[in-house]
């Protein structure tokens, strides 16, 4: 860029300098530094003699940064030329001069930049917000460039440091004789670079120019320390090891999932905090529910709501938290398929089928009919209604574990429809987040594109109709011919040591887990399949699995029910009340209703009596609407409000759930069932 054309652009743009103006003035003087640029105010004579020592001085800067890159080229050419040196020692000299070019230029274009970003501001309506923001994005994205920039500059200097001190140690060497000791030390140092060099991926090279992905600003954290002393030494640690946090600038925190370096063990210590936490004060808890009659899992959800962010907040890996609490739902339906044996789910499986859906369907259709009434959009209230007609297995599982399976001959078990139904539930539920972008898209669509939705909508419903298919086809095949000769190789390998046979067992459910998800099918049914095909081995089988996975699953649920509670916010429980119980109550009953309307009509009559309890246990809303609540706050289809508002519906009806099944209980089942069923 030519240094003339440079001083007539600063010529241009310089304003005169006064005093700082008053709040009452602030218009008047950006009006009147608009009408310099513009040509319309007073000529800048008394700021001549300042601009021109100015733009002298800048152009000689340009002139002398023009003959140092001369220079740099010329000493290049000569490191090039020169015999006495090794490859590497040329190599390494050019790049420290390049580096230093580039200096140079970026320094340069940063000045330009400035320049034209004042001129782009005064050229700008100071009263359009809009014009300003965009001035704003482009000034931010300038920078995050230029960060990048220099960052990247920062570790090309480091690499030089690094081999200037190899150059110097190799050069020492060279001058003295080496022990065997120092060449073997030698040797493993050149085998652990090139170690180093083969592991190391360039993440950040390979993915700042992939589309989507943009420059953040984070702040990075470290740990509190009272003492200052340690604070300093531990952060000289940190920041080789990388287990310092990161925020952004929308308030996300981020921990390292994988190192630049590889051969050094880490281990995230706020992780390991917060569940030593839970595991302590789920005792106390827990214990407190049991003294007055209430479940333990509800002991495990207070212990959550007081670490959680409604309380002491210090719970600082809440995500960590909630995928190692997703491991307790797998292996609680594990537990539950292996109580439900295949001759079980043939029995009733066209009512697991029917109940469901009709009960979807009918909560779809009353969701359209009040949003009609309240003026609500479709897609918001088909999204509420969805959510509100899923029950949760966990706990429906929780008030089932130990009970009796045994009722009349000839009669239908209450417990296998009411499980039946809660697992073509969790169908349902992979359904609807596979359907939910296009529903995003009907909710902003026009009504000429609806009917195309509309059919993607059914493609998916065959896509994942196809896939239960495959799956259930899958499982024949394995109940056939595997099932039987793989657990028979366990139990011989297992005799004298379990823990073959607790990793034989876990890696079956992970096997059809990956399998359902493969195929686009929720990873809970295949757990819960899992432990429907082990259990066709027979009762012995059963009943030695089940004692050595139940107390995995133990401490897995405690961590999943924590997960909820920290989802849990009882301030706004108190501040909305009168609202939340009316809300609440609403969608008890009308679950409960819906669900003794739908078995009523498909239960046969000598089993219709199970009706009040099976009904009982889908009276609730499950854990998973705080999963589908977050996507759809996140995808635009609900506010935060109403995403509030099912946090706390599902967090009530949770609470109620133990009294309406007791009641239930004490008035359907039979005297000898009633306390292995409470």
């Amino acid at each position: 860029m030519k240094v003339t054309g440079f001083i007539s652009l600063w010529t241009l743009l310089l304003l005169p300098c006064g005093q700082p103006a008053s709040p009452a003035e602030h218009e008047d003087v950006v009006k009147h530094a608009i009408k310099l640029h513009r040509g319309k105010g007073a000529v800048i004579a008394q700021r001549k003699q300042w601009v021109l020592e100015s733009c002298r001085k800048l152009s000689g800067l340009l002139r002398q940064k023009n003959v140092v890159l001369n220079k740099l080229k010329n000493a290049i050419r000569a490191v090039e030329k020169d015999a006495g040196l090794s490859d590497e020692e040329k190599l390494f000299q050019v790049h420290t001069f390049e580096i230093f070019q580039k200096e140079l230029n970026e320094s340069e274009n940063s000045v330009f930049q400035a320049i034209h970003g004042l001129q782009r501001a005064l050229q700008g309506d100071y009263k359009d917000v809009v014009n300003m923001k965009e001035s704003s994005r482009q000034r931010l994205e300038a920078l995050r460039e230029a960060a990048i920039k220099e960052e990247m500059e920062y570790v090309e200097l480091l690499a030089a440091e690094k081999h200037q001190v190899e150059a110097l140690k190799n050069m020492q060497h060279q001058n003295k004789s080496l022990s065997m000791l120092d060449e073997i030390l030698e040797d493993v140092r050149k085998a652990a670079d090139r170690l180093e060099e083969e592991i190391e991926e360039h993440a950040f090279d390979d993915n700042k120019s992939v589309r989507g992905v943009n420059f953040e600003a984070v702040l990075r954290v470290e740990e509190d320390e009272a003492n200052s002393k340690s604070n300093a030494s531990k952060r000289d640690v940190e920041d080789d090891l990388g287990l310092s946090m990161l925020i952004d600038s929308q308030n996300n925190q981020y921990i390292l999932t994988k190192p630049r370096d590889s051969t050094i063990p880490r281990a995230d210590h706020h992780f390991i905090k917060d569940i030593v936490t839970i595991g302590m004060l789920s005792l106390p808890c827990g214990w407190l529910c049991t003294t007055i009659g209430l479940p333990t899992m509800f002991g495990y959800i207070i212990c959550g709501v007081l670490l959680g962010p409604s309380g002491l907040n210090s719970i600082k890996s809440i995500v960590q938290v909630e995928t190692l609490g997703e491991f307790g739902v797998f292996f609680t339906l594990f537990l539950v398929g292996l109580e439900f044996s295949p001759e079980r789910l043939r029995k009733v499986w066209k009512i697991s089928l029917q109940g469901p859906c009709y009960m979807t369907v009918l909560m779809i259709a009353f969701g359209l009919l009040w949003g009609h009434l309240l003026q609500i959009r479709p897609t918001q209230s088909v999204f509420i209604s969805t959510c509100l007609s899923l029950s949760s297995t966990p706990l429906v599982s929780r008030f089932l574990a130990g009970s009796v399976r045994g009722d009349k001959e000839g009669d239908i078990d209450y417990s296998s429809v009411l499980l039946g139904m809660l697992v073509m539930q969790d169908v349902q539920l992979g359904l609807f987040i596979a359907v939910m972008p296009t529903l995003i898209q009907v909710g902003v669509s026009t009504y000429s594109s609806i009917f195309k939705e509309i059919l993607r909508i059914l493609i998916l419903i065959g896509q994942i109709l196809f896939s239960l298919a495959a799956v259930f086809l899958i499982c024949l095949v394995i109940k056939t011919y595997l099932i039987g000769p793989y657990y028979r190789k366990l139990h011989a390998e297992s005799k004298g040591n379990k823990e073959i046979l607790i990793l034989g067992i876990t890696a079956f459910i992970f096997l059809m887990l990956t399998i359902t998800e493969l195929l686009d099918v929720s990873m809970e049914l295949g757990c819960f399949l899992a432990g429907a095909l082990i259990s066709s081995q027979g009762h012995m089988v059963t009943e030695e699995i089940m004692s050595c996975i139940e107390p995995i699953r133990d401490f897995l649920a405690i961590i999943f029910f924590a997960s909820i509670g920290l989802h849990v916010f009882p301030t706004f429980v108190i501040y909305e009340l009168t609202v939340l119980l009316f809300l609440t109550l609403s969608v008890v009953i009308m679950k409960f209703v819906l669900a003794v309307l739908v078995l009523s009509l498909i239960l046969p009559k000598t089993s219709q009596y199970i009706k009040w309890i099976v009904s009982a246990g889908l009276a609730q809303v499950s854990e998973f609407s705080f999963v589908l609540g977050s996507r759809a706050r996140r995808a635009g289809i609900i506010s935060r409000e109403v995403y509030l508002l099912i946090l706390s519906v599902t967090t009530l009806s949770l609470l109620l759930a133990p009294a309406l099944w007791r009641a239930a209980i004490m008035k359907c089942v039979p005297r000898p069932e009633r306390r292995s069923s409470t």
